[in-house]
């Protein structure tokens, strides 16, 4: 069983085929959804495209939505960070931090 986009059984209907399906409560909605988001992801890794990654930015609107996070919300949030805390189109990789002061 996997999370399916909401027309999904209609297509497969209307194609002459058969299917079951259930509406998920709340909980096992967001286990799914943090599935499918998983699932996407392995799929962009594997095959990078626009395809994919309209999957992945569908799965995350519904993230949003199940968390009542806005979305403009999150990308102010997100260009603040980059203002002040730059992106990661850089490549940096931090390899470690020293903690102790330097006297």
């Amino acid at each position: 069983m996997k999370l399916a986009r909401d027309k999904i059984p209609q297509i497969i209907k209307e194609s002459g085929k058969r299917c079951k399906h259930h509406t998920a409560d709340m909980k096992e909605f967001k286990e799914r959804v943090y599935d499918k988001m998983s699932e996407e992801l392995s799929e962009f890794i594997e095959n990078p495209s626009v395809e994919e990654a309209a999957d992945m930015y569908e799965v995350m609107k519904t993230l949003l939505w199940i968390h009542d996070i806005d979305f403009s919300d999150v990308i102010s949030r997100a260009e603040k960070k980059r203002y002040e805390r730059g992106g990661f189109c850089e490549g940096i990789v931090l390899e470690s931090v020293d903690d102790s002061s330097s006297d």
